[in-house]
């Protein structure tokens, strides 16, 4: 009986599969343009850092989408989310591989892409809708919607087909913004949780206590600010104001359906506490949960740019291979914003002198495990 031989380095990555996939549309490496390979090697290996991200985003989805977040779970959070923004740094600084392609090196292959797009990227598009995008957030090229797109490319297509049944799965789960606003939604705020009778009292307590406190300062502000700027004193007393009202439409809510304004209200209420009172001990790893998710997105928007910039460095502002407007599209994706309500709340921080009292400080300390259990968001 023969023993199995031990695996070695290349059996174990698959090494002899991986490294005949770059043979372009003719199957034959030695039938591609001299900078074609390049072109292959650096989309595949944004395709490889894709679906791993993807696979990270889904094990940070999951931890956080259960009915009971307990705190020692948020630090498996922020490890897999930290590592989805390592990898879209690590693609942004890819695009200088891709630069080291000259426009003329470019246009000698580029026919053969049309109507090939990276547009068409369907691990992009489940990165996308892991994350949170939605029909309404999405961008357009033009008419097309990139996912209506795919659905078309399926009706003809087996491979259109499966990268179809990527996307259709990751639009049946929970996106990762769910399950932070409903994580957001479960904290406790002034020591009250959601389930507590006096709850709405004590939020709402809480939200007009802070608009309070952000109207004066603005008002202060306002008559602080030196004469000469250019502004008539009373344009600026009136920019302060609108900042205050606006300040307050984002806390009461004023953007979304009515149905669904008191679970917002109370999730932008929580998200504005955690971020006020941050450096209390239970309040910790959520706060430090908040900062990984808007640096995550911040590099999917660096990445967004870089793109752009690359594209426009190699072809300028022609069609694209799809047929979209190439740059033009590109740049209005970095737009595009997933958590907008992290990104607005840093509009309303108040410096910590400025914070209304924390009566219940204690609630927020060291804890036993036990309540921890309890208390955690």
């Amino acid at each position: 009986m023969t023993t199995p031989s031990a695996p070695n380095y290349w059996d174990y990555l698959r090494l002899e599969q991986l490294l005949s996939i770059q043979g372009g549309l003719e199957g034959d490496e030695s039938a591609l343009m001299p900078d074609e390979l390049h072109f292959i090697i650096v989309h595949q290996a944004f395709e490889l850092w894709f679906k791993l991200a993807i696979r990270e985003l889904r094990l940070a989805r999951d931890h956080l989408a259960a009915p009971l977040v307990p705190e020692e779970t948020i630090p498996h959070v922020v490890h897999h989310l930290r590592r989805v923004g390592t990898i879209l740094r690590l693609a942004v600084d890819q695009f200088e591989v891709m630069e080291t392609l000259t426009p003329q090196d470019f246009l000698a292959f580029r026919d053969k892409l049309v109507p090939a797009s990276g547009f068409q990227s369907f691990q992009m598009r489940v990165l996308e809708v892991l994350l949170g995008v939605d029909m309404q957030t999405r961008v357009r090229y033009g008419d097309v919607d990139p996912i209506a797109h795919i659905r078309k490319l399926a009706e003809s297509s087996p491979a259109s087909a499966v990268a179809l049944g990527h996307l259709e799965q990751a639009m049946s789960e929970d996106s990762v913004l769910t399950a932070l606003q409903a994580w957001l939604y479960r904290t406790p705020i002034r020591g009250s949780s959601p389930q507590d009778p006096d709850d709405d009292r004590v939020v709402d307590g809480f939200v007009d206590d802070y608009l309070d406190r952000i109207a004066d300062l603005h008002g202060r502000q306002a008559r602080a600010l030196p004469s000469g700027l250019g502004v008539e004193p009373s344009k600026m007393v009136e920019r302060f104001a609108q900042a205050t009202e606006q300040a307050a439409a984002f806390l009461r809510g004023d953007d979304v359906d009515e149905a669904r304004r008191p679970f917002i209200r109370r999730t932008r209420a929580a998200l504005v506490f955690v971020e006020s009172y941050r450096e209390l001990p239970l309040l910790a790893w959520p706060r430090l949960l908040i900062d990984t998710i808007v640096e995550t997105e911040e590099q999917l928007v660096l990445w967004r740019h870089r793109h752009a910039r690359m594209v426009e460095r190699v072809i300028g502002r022609r069609i694209g291979t799809g047929g979209s407007s190439g740059v033009e599209y590109l740049d209005r994706t970095t737009a595009m914003r997933v958590f907008s309500d992290l990104w607005t709340v840093r509009t309303l921080l108040l410096p910590k002198s400025e914070l209304p009292p924390l009566d219940q400080e204690a609630f927020y300390g060291f804890q036993s495990v036990q309540d921890l259990a309890e208390r955690a968001p």
